[in-house]
């Protein structure tokens, strides 16, 4: 059996208390993220989503294959095309195709098929996921857990632009097959999620919403209390 070359692993030694400090502080500082729908037109700096965008591609992947393309769009011409092709599909959505208890679940959140914040962020960033790759010579390049491996890179992304101070919104007006014409993506890629992603707007209101404690969605198997 052939193996890679292989380098020392980077890892810092840490105390328990320092452990807990810093699990503690990174609990504190995400719990404050939430999903917003109102934007500020303030620039943000590409260098800013550059560095975002670094960090979302240091999530495993399958195989290593890394199986994402992160589209940065700033152009307001084409964030207008995207507007107006996704409102078409979310009209299509409230108006039909959503169930009744699906509208019901959504009003909390005052959603309709409106979506001006797609022309005011100052950046949609838009993931596509690779279902395969591509060879030089045209052929096909097998890809592992796709959709598991572009759903952890997004979860980084989501939590590096938090990390930095701006606000995202994971918007989903399926299908979105639009995005890969709008985009001239290649054959190889499926839109994955269209993020919103800059500052708040000013006097930005969020629905007052109570995450799971933490006994609803852990379950310890080990010795001792605690299951």
């Amino acid at each position: 059996m052939s193996h890679s070359a292989t380098i020392p692993l980077e890892f810092t030694a840490r105390t328990e208390a320092d452990m807990l400090k810093r699990a503690r502080a990174f609990h504190v500082e995400m719990s404050t993220r939430r999903t917003v729908r109102e934007f500020s037109d303030r620039e943000v700096p590409l260098a800013v989503m550059h560095e975002i965008v670094r960090t979302a591609s240091t999530a495993p992947s399958g195989a290593h294959k890394q199986p994402w393309t992160f589209c940065l769009v700033d152009d307001p011409a084409l964030k207008r095309r995207i507007r107006v092709a996704a409102e078409e599909e979310e009209y299509l959505n409230y108006h039909g195709r959503m169930s009744a208890e699906w509208l019901h679940d959504l009003e909390p959140f005052g959603t309709d098929h409106h979506k001006p914040f797609l022309e005011t962020a100052p950046w949609l960033v838009v993931v596509f996921k690779q279902v395969h790759g591509l060879v030089p010579e045209g052929g096909k390049r097998n890809h592992y857990y796709v959709t598991e491996s572009v759903g952890l890179a997004t979860g980084l992304l989501l939590a590096a632009a938090h990390h930095a101070g701006l606000a995202t919104l994971t918007h989903t007006p399926s299908p979105m097959n639009f995005l890969t014409e709008l985009l001239e993506r290649p054959a190889n890629e499926r839109p994955f999620l269209l993020i919103p992603m800059g500052f708040p707007a000013k006097g930005c209101r969020v629905p007052d919403l109570i995450r799971k404690p933490l006994d609803q969605v852990l379950v310890r198997y080990g010795p001792g209390p605690g299951r």
